[in-house]
């Protein structure tokens, strides 16, 4: 889905650079789409590892100071309450190692790239938890990078390893 849509967006004339940015902000393909993105438009490695960092962690601020002033205030919007209370729902089934192991448990929750986990469900589940956001952000954030070095191995050095 990542190369389908950098290819659209390569082809309408967006620069490489922007297209993985973009992509990496996305809540459902974050670093990781983006990453798969910038390998498959032949984006240099380490500047494709940063800007999909980036393009990741920027929403992160946002999402744990304003998610819940902004579901409070969708939630009297009509046709929001149900995907409101969809999402929080659906965050707080995953959030079991979270709420077990708090800290590692949201490291290990956004670090490893599985679908349905990443940067912007851990600060979601982050937010639903009360968790301090000086405390949150910094493990978010290195979440994120650790998804990013996992992510560099499969989407750059295990292809280069093969020829690909």
């Amino acid at each position: 889905m990542a190369e389908t849509i950098s290819s659209f967006l390569v082809g309408k004339g967006i620069s490489k650079e922007i297209v993985i940015f973009l992509i990496s902000l996305m809540p459902v393909f974050e670093l990781r789409g983006g990453l798969i993105a910038a390998s498959f438009l032949d984006v240099d490695f380490v500047k494709a590892f940063f800007i999909c960092l980036l393009g990741n962690i920027i929403p992160i601020p946002f999402i744990l100071i304003f998610i819940r002033k902004i579901f409070q205030f969708l939630r009297d919007k009509r046709g929001f309450k149900k995907i409101i209370e969809k999402l929080e729902v659906r965050s707080m089934r995953k959030s079991d190692k979270v709420k077990r192991w708090r800290d590692w448990g949201l490291l290990l929750f956004v670090a490893i790239p599985l679908p349905g986990t990443g940067g912007w469900t851990g600060a979601l589940i982050a937010a639903l938890l009360d968790m301090r956001i000086r405390k949150s952000l910094p493990i978010i954030s290195l979440g994120v990078l650790l998804a990013g070095i996992i992510m560099s191995v499969l989407t750059y050095f295990i292809p280069a390893l093969f020829g690909f």
